[in-house]
């Protein structure tokens, strides 16, 4: 260990931290024994290993799991509560003393040694560990010892917490929304009239009335242009357009987030979403999209210091990323996997119809290479040629079947740029599907069998999704299924029930009516992970169309502190809430079928939910996005900080394939940016009973859960080459 870490075992704990060490050696008599007894450290762990492996041994399905004879979702289903807790002192054991650069606190070591902390706290009242550390290890030890037993709440129970979040179909939130617009409009007609704005589009004639200005604003609201030229970019205007009720510390905030350079651009549409006039029926109701828009004190630290999570952010030209594969640039191509590539445009599709305080490419955000100045987003001259060059990189390699367009956002490009984007994307598979004519079979491409496009636009604006644009998508389809693409994707993002409104329900209605299959991928925040909050979300979007994908725990270090939801609420999420939707086998074929049929979905899903009897489709999977691995919840928790925070040891998600590469690879290490104790009590402080969560305490083993066949690739009628092209490795071969 090294000096910081003999200084730190010098400090004295807390008044609270002695009586949570009492109380844990008041409970546990055998641990007081092996602490009492220990003339040092390795005897402590000698000590408490034993006890563990005694115990263990006792289910030998826990032991070959903790040895990692056995994983997978089956046999993890066959551990018992117990084992979840000897599994996890025995991994605290196997790696004492281990040290990790703690990426939360820019880079400084974070040292993971539970029982030495233990044995420090009873020996001597040192080792510095906290009372979220000691919070922790007595639940660890409740459950091991049986104290604490799990019970697991009931269909009633989580549908009763489903209903306490009401949706933005609800008649009395629609009323609410009414009242906002109204109250933004007649601001933004004071100041047109004040000349405080001034735009060459939006301007009223000489000699309006007030109620006929009124009205030309009504019209407007219906045109996604205007909420973009309208779009707030300064705290004072987002203040004033919200009736003045952000409070002064919030504002204090919004000052220096502005100060730091953090963008602001939220547009009146989805501002209109958030609560003004609080209604007891939905009393913190819209805290997940208002934390989309209030920054956070962390985030505000943070920025300037944001490093790139994914580390496929950072690349060079020729060189390989993390994940081992060549890219033409540094920002225009992403990839991790050996079938699909995301593709992020140089036009207006960088930016988005809004900033998420969590947004996964905050990095990008801080670099510039994204932002929300528009004018300078506009395509040069040069892009048409140089998006060619790009999709010849898929149209080149030898895995590639799935090209992602997003960005930022990929509906921000205006349909001209779009039209052409896809026009390219259908040109690039019919090269390719031609190319494999002269392949003799083992050594043809894959060739394009999906195409998506990622935009959170049907829930920031749904404006956007006009005849003209369904027009783009209904022609593309139609063409591109000729040649064999056969999935069409649009991937969106709705955080809340409270967004789902009747503009977005009918966005979507309008997006599945040209054939393209709308999925969701929901973020994890804090405010989302309340409980049934995530279940009412799946349901209400069943109820509109759209097919739920994936449930993304909230990533980033530091600057994401206030909006992370710890990856133990996941997974207790997974095993207590999302379960109810469980989808039997038996109707896999049925659903495998859905995206051939986009213009019934929401009829198909509906009748699909009356026969199963389940109340949503859980055909999602929660997950973290991992740094150079993939998304996955395959982890343990091998180490816990002095300050309570879990360090998680995760695995790649073995359901689906990699590059090679990865196999090289080490685990990927994970240290949470707050103990399971803060993340407790910030729901406590928005309105939540911690006796709720408690069995959150256990969960301290995930396993990434299968995807249903929804979403596998379309089988080809040919062999494929096995062959790995534009792959930087010794032996790019499978």
């Amino acid at each position: 260990m090294n000096s910081t870490t003999h200084e730190l075992d010098r400090i004295a704990i807390t008044v609270k931290s002695h009586m949570l060490l009492r109380q844990l050696l008041k409970e546990n008599p055998t641990l007081e024994e092996i602490m009492r007894n220990a003339r040092n450290e390795t005897e402590a762990l000698v000590g408490v290993r034993n006890w563990v492996l005694t115990e263990m041994k006792k289910n030998p399905d826990a032991y070959r799991f903790y040895k990692r004879e056995v994983h997978g979702r089956e046999a993890f289903e066959k551990l018992t509560w117990k084992d979840f807790a000897a599994i996890r002192l025995l991994d605290y054991v196997d790696n004492a003393g281990r040290e990790f650069d703690d990426l939360n606190l820019r880079g400084e070591t974070a040292i993971s040694n539970p029982i030495h902390l233990i044995w420090l706290a009873v020996t001597h009242g040192t080792g510095g560990a906290k009372p979220y550390f000691f919070k922790d290890m007595l639940m660890l030890f409740r459950q091991f010892t049986g104290v604490y037993q799990r019970e697991f709440p009931s269909k009633d129970q989580v549908e009763k917490w489903m209903d306490r979040w009401p949706t933005g179909l609800d008649p009395r939130i629609i009323k609410l929304r009414e009242e906002n617009r109204e109250r933004i409009l007649k601001i933004l007609i004071k100041k047109i009239d004040a000349g405080e704005i001034n735009d060459n589009k939006y301007f009223f004639e000489k000699g309006m009335s007030q109620e006929q200005k009124y009205l030309r604003t009504l019209e407007w609201w219906k045109e996604r242009l205007f909420h973009l030229r309208f779009a707030v970019r300064s705290p004072d205007l987002l203040n004033e357009l919200l009736g003045d009720s952000l409070d002064p510390d919030t504002m204090k905030l919004l000052y220096e987030a502005e100060k730091m350079g953090i963008p602001f651009f939220v547009n009146p549409y989805y501002l209109s979403l958030l609560h003004v006039r609080v209604p007891y029926f939905a009393v913190g109701a819209d805290l997940a999209i208002r934390y989309y828009v209030v920054y956070s004190q962390q985030l505000i630290d943070e920025y300037g210091h944001i490093v790139a999570w994914e580390k496929e952010d950072k690349v060079k030209p020729g060189e390989p990323n993390a994940a081992g594969w060549i890219l033409p640039n540094d920002h225009n191509i992403h990839r991790r996997y050996p079938e699909v590539a995301i593709l992020i445009p140089d036009t207006m599709g960088r930016a988005c119809g809004g900033l998420c305080a969590s947004c996964q490419r905050m990095y990008d955000f801080q670099r510039g290479n994204l932002n929300f100045n528009l004018d300078k987003l506009k395509p040069g001259e040069t892009w048409e040629d140089k998006l060619k060059k790009l999709l010849n990189y898929f149209e080149e390699d030898a895995q590639l079947r799935d090209i992602l367009i997003t960005g930022g956002d990929a509906l921000m490009s205006s349909d001209k740029s779009l039209g052409k984007i896809l026009e390219e994307v259908y040109q690039m598979a019919v090269r390719k599907k031609k190319d494999n004519e002269s392949r003799p079979e083992r050594e043809k491409y894959a060739e394009i069998v999906r195409v998506r496009l990622g935009t959170r636009l049907p829930v920031y604006l749904p404006q956007r999704i006009t005849p003209d644009l369904i027009l783009v998508l209904k022609n593309f389809k139609k063409k591109a299924s000729k040649i064999g693409i056969k999935q069409f994707f649009i991937q969106t993002h709705f955080e809340s029930p409270m967004e789902v409104t009747p503009e977005a329900r009918d966005a979507v209605k309008q997006l599945n009516s040209a054939g393209w299959t709308v999925t969701n991928q929901h973020v994890f925040t804090t405010a989302a992970s309340r409980r049934g909050h995530a279940a009412k979300l799946r349901r209400v979007l069943n109820e509109i169309g759209i097919i739920n994908y994936y449930t993304f725990s909230v990533k980033g270090y530091m600057e994401n502190n206030f909006n992370f939801a710890t990856n133990e609420r996941a997974v207790q999420e997974q095993m207590e809430e999302k379960v109810i939707g469980k989808i039997p086998e038996k109707y896999y074929n049925e659903i495998r079928e859905f995206p051939n049929n986009a213009e019934m979905l929401t009829e198909n899903i509906s009748d699909l939910m009356r026969r199963s009897q389940l109340p949503f489709l859980g055909s999602d999977r929660n997950v973290l996005n991992l740094p150079g691995v993939g998304k996955s919840l395959t982890f343990r928790t091998i180490g816990i900080t002095r300050y309570g925070r879990r360090i998680l040891e995760f695995e790649l998600d073995h359901t689906r394939r990699h590059t090679p590469l990865l196999k090289q690879m080490d685990k990927v290490i994970i240290i949470e940016s707050k103990s399971i104790s803060e993340y407790l009590r910030q729901l406590e402080d928005i309105g939540e009973d911690p006796e709720d969560y408690e069995s959150i305490w256990g969960y301290s083993i995930g396993e990434t859960e299968p995807r249903i066949p929804l979403y596998d690739y379309p089988e080809y009628e040919f062999e494929l080459t096995h062959e790995y092209t534009h792959l930087e490795l010794e032996d790019a071969h499978a």
